[in-house]
């Protein structure tokens, strides 16, 4: 029988344990509890996702005010289901002006999907046809698991390769439902593409979340062939929390100090990148939304404060880790989201602008909100052919280079 460590109590002498229980909230005593359930010898392991679970409660309790108070000011406004129509009408012009001159007009000059009335989460079963293996180990970690998603009967070989990484605010990195439409519909294409899950929080510190998605990369980098894929070409996407973890690691290739579980040499590097309603700025507390989101952080995810360890937080930003030699960037955020306001998105695309050589395209879906890949079919859609649209054009870029070097 393995007996798991105790769980480490907050503060390490007398001293620092009162001060923690003098500041320690309801929501303290609740992850703490969980953490010590988690470390329970033989059935902890089994228990560890009520962590996740207590943490998502103490974030979502903190949103629900706004959201709600948000939401009763949409539903009391006049002609407020005429105004969502007419926003999500814009969808394909608002994806199509945001790729001109990225995208060929050819490939643009396209019959965009047509808008569904279900949410995407309700075709799922439809959606896995182009699942092809499940809980693949790309890692020594019991959560370093990934799905591969491809057609049987690939067009060309080796495919170009999309990782995609969920979202869940850093204490939820399943690989189910998230991000099946784009999956579905780049596999359709002829990509391949893994679904990575990774360590969470409340039980695994940052930077694990990192660690692992560098994982996944350079596990890529080394065995794709494998299922049909080039390792050549690696592109990553995520949405919420995957988007930030994404961009993160887009923007560190190679990185030794995000990457020290892995053997010297691994390649973590990536040629493009999606970020979908990610957060991209870990130490902004300009406004009381980014102050209570800096406070979440300090005590479920990186469990240390800010202003002992301000360069944990910077070199966890997307935001402050840009430079010229950045890969090609698609963001994509809804100008309605209440859980990560869409100023988080417009800094980052002007910041990125500013300094990267590479290409950077914005789309922002006038009234779309979080998740809306998941809950609302009549953007979802759109969105998959546009990035699938970004994507592609990146990939015969980079084709057309490689054949001009040779």
């Amino acid at each position: 029988m393995t007996v798991r460590p105790a769980p480490r109590f907050p503060g390490r002498t007398m001293i620092s344990r009162a001060k923690w229980l003098l500041r320690a909230r309801p929501g303290d005593y609740m992850l703490a509890a969980s953490d010590a359930i988690a470390s329970l010898p033989v059935i902890g392991r089994h228990l560890e996702p009520l962590g996740g679970v207590t943490a998502m409660g103490i974030w979502g309790s903190r949103l629900a005010p706004a959201m709600m108070s948000s939401s009763a000011k949409s539903w009391l406004t006049p002609g407020i289901g005429e105004l969502k129509k007419a926003e999500r009408d814009q969808t394909q012009a608002v994806s199509d002006a945001a790729l001109r001159g990225v995208v060929s007009a050819k490939d643009l000059d396209i019959e965009w999907p047509a808008p569904e009335r279900t949410p995407p989460f309700w075709r799922a079963k439809h959606h896995r046809r182009h699942l092809h293996r499940t809980s693949v180990r790309y890692g020594r970690q019991p959560a370093q698991l990934l799905d591969v998603w491809r057609r049987r009967d690939l067009p060309v070989r080796p495919a170009p390769v999309l990782i995609f990484v969920p979202g869940g605010a850093w204490v939820h990195g399943g690989r189910q439902l998230q991000g099946y439409a784009l999956m579905s519909h780049l596999a359709e294409m002829g990509w391949v593409c893994l679904s990575a899950q990774y360590r969470v929080s409340p039980h695994h510190r940052w930077p694990s979340h990192i660690t692992d998605v560098k994982t996944a990369i350079a596990w890529a980098r080394a065995n794709v062939d494998k299922f049909g894929g080039d390792r050549n070409f690696i592109a990553v996407a995520g949405c919420s929390a995957g988007g930030h973890l994404s961009a993160l690691a887009g923007l560190t290739a190679n990185d030794p100090e995000m990457q020290t579980d892995l053997p010297a040499g691994s390649d973590t590097s990536v040629d493009a990148v999606v970020g979908i309603y990610g957060r991209y700025d870990w130490e902004d507390r300009s406004t009381p939304e980014r102050e209570q989101f800096v406070d979440f952080l300090e005590r479920v995810v990186v469990k240390r404060r800010i202003s002992r360890h301000p360069h944990v937080f910077r070199d966890a930003s997307p935001i402050a880790r840009i430079h010229p030699d950045a890969p090609p960037f698609l963001v994509i955020h809804g100008s309605s989201d209440k859980v990560i306001p869409v100023e988080q998105a417009r800094s980052f695309v002007e910041r990125l602008r500013s300094v990267s050589r590479s290409l950077v395209s914005y789309v922002e879906l006038p009234g779309a909100g979080h998740g809306f890949d998941m809950i609302d079919g009549a953007r979802t859609g759109a969105m998959s052919t546009a990035i699938g649209l970004f994507l592609g054009q990146i990939h015969r870029n980079r084709m057309i280079a490689a054949k001009e070097v040779i």
